[in-house]
């Protein structure tokens, strides 16, 4: 299992962001993030908090097997790539799109 680093720029200093919940596998959701050991997309995270769902709700009734730190390290994710993951909750939503 490959973790996911992202570099950032920050005024004149760089550093690196490891998400220890968040990765990519080739060939499972299309190679986007999910949070490891699931096939569940930070966007299907993202997606649930965006149309209402609490942290909470998707521990207890969403998402049971993920835990709150791994919903919180989506919402890093999230604050870090946020185009990203907007256009596939975007996708995901859009009737149109779902085929």
């Amino acid at each position: 299992m490959k973790q996911i680093t992202t570099n950032h720029a920050q005024t004149d200093s760089e550093f690196a962001t490891e998400y220890v919940y968040i990765t990519r596998r080739s060939g499972v959701r299309s190679g986007n993030a999910i949070v490891a050991g699931t096939r569940i997309g930070v966007h299907d995270v993202i997606s649930l908090l965006e149309t209402g769902e609490t942290v909470d709700s998707i521990i207890t009734r969403c998402f049971p097997n993920l835990t709150r730190a791994q919903v919180y390290e989506c919402l890093a994710y999230y604050e870090d790539h946020r185009g990203e993951v907007d256009l596939l909750v975007a996708r995901q939503m859009d009737p149109a799109g779902a085929s």
